[in-house]
């Protein structure tokens, strides 16, 4: 159970433990703090993986991945934060949410607080893995049963916190619209199918009429 001591916290450490009580704290003080530079971070963070999952360093030296990724990752978390803030508020209204807009996109942001000291580890990573990071040949990683191992356990802890982030996520939705985390879960859910009903719609019409 979350602490309601009325001690002022520290968003960058309590979002940890504490989220339903930080971002509370956070809307009532100041919702707009922060905001915009903590989506372009997370959108970058979330960019980052994405190259690495997709085997970005075939192509790609692992510096040019970095500043690929500091120039697009930005553009995707601002554009998740405005779009992704709308839907969640269209469709919370449905299940009986009643945060503003404002307080839904403090929420999207500050939720990604996990996310930004996951990105603390990719300067040890990229010094110890290099462009195997972004490889699906990993030669020297192979050769070495530490580096392997090591390896191992920095991908247990990126599981880790990518699955708690998405708790915090849950728990900050919750807590702005007035309900529980779970509701907040159908929340999601709700504006994920209303943003990929309408592509799906669109590719079905386009392989009927070119069938």
């Amino acid at each position: 159970m979350e602490s309601t001591d009325p001690k002022i916290l520290n968003p960058w450490v309590s979002m940890w433990t504490q989220p339903r009580a930080t971002i509370q704290q956070i809307v009532e003080a100041n919702p707009k703090r922060f905001v915009l530079p903590l989506a372009a971070l997370v959108g970058f963070s979330h960019y980052l993986n994405r190259c690495s999952d997709k085997n970005a360093g075939e192509a790609l030296e692992w510096p040019r991945i970095i500043l690929l990724a500091g120039v697009i990752g930005p553009i995707f978390g601002l554009v998740f934060l405005y779009i992704g803030g709308w839907l969640l508020r269209w469709t919370g209204k449905w299940v009986g949410g009643n945060a503003s807009l404002q307080n839904i996109r403090a929420a999207i942001a500050w939720s990604g607080v996990p996310t930004l000291w996951a990105l603390l580890l990719w300067i040890p990573a990229l010094l110890l893995f290099g462009q195997e990071l972004f490889t699906k040949e990993t030669p020297i990683l192979s050769a070495s049963s530490s580096l392997s191992s090591t390896f191992l356990v920095y991908g247990l802890i990126d599981v880790v916190i990518v699955i708690w982030a998405f708790v915090v996520f849950l728990k900050c939705l919750g807590q702005v619209q007035g309900f529980s985390a779970w509701k907040a879960f159908v929340n999601g859910l709700l504006a994920l199918f209303c943003f990929l009903s309408p592509i799906i719609v669109t590719v079905l019409v386009y392989t009927f009429l070119v069938m």
